[in-house]
């Protein structure tokens, strides 16, 4: 992993020194409302079992994002490696991030990374169909909808019921952007 840089951010890998942010991010139930349907509640959930989604400093994919210049926490980013060369992206923003390009300016550089440097072969991502801000993220980067998803669960989070839509983007697709 490398550090990247972008007009407005600094993406560094992430360190034990990151996780009270990344865990006040978790606490923050708007941030929160297309993963587990509000705030986590730190007492029942072990972010062992989900280190995809709750990431603690540890992780090798994951990079902390700051504003450039101020160094102020804006959130996370990972490619998190699957089989095949494949990677999925994810990202989390603090609320007051929202609105600025951060998450595009961020993505961007870590699908930029993944493909010229990481040589994966396709990126995937995911969002709850009813998450239109993450959504629209994903079509920035040129990535397209391929499949939209019905899991079952026990106790689903309010719009699963218009599925989860999975985007992608591959290396060949990236090379034309």
């Amino acid at each position: 992993m490398a550090r990247l840089c972008t007009e407005s951010l600094s993406l560094e890998p992430c360190t034990t020194a990151d996780a009270a942010d990344f865990i006040a991010l978790e606490r923050d139930p708007e941030v929160m409302q297309y993963l587990h349907g509000g705030a986590v509640d730190h007492g029942t959930i072990d972010p062992g079992n989900a280190p995809f989604l709750m990431p603690r400093g540890t992780e090798t994919y994951v990079w902390t994002a700051r504003r450039a210049g101020s160094e102020a926490f804006v959130g996370w980013f990972c490619l998190y490696p699957m089989e095949n060369g494949h990677a999925e992206l994810g990202y989390r923003l603090r609320k007051d991030a929202w609105g600025q390009g951060f998450a595009s300016e961020g993505a961007r550089a870590l699908v930029d990374w993944g493909f010229a440097a990481a040589g994966y072969r396709r990126i995937v991502a995911e969002t709850m169909a009813v998450n239109l801000g993450s959504r629209r993220v994903m079509e920035k980067l040129g990535m397209r909808h391929v499949a939209t998803e019905f899991p079952i669960y026990s106790n689903p989070l309010p719009g699963l019921e218009l599925g989860e839509a999975i985007y992608e983007i591959s290396r060949e697709e990236w090379n034309c952007l």
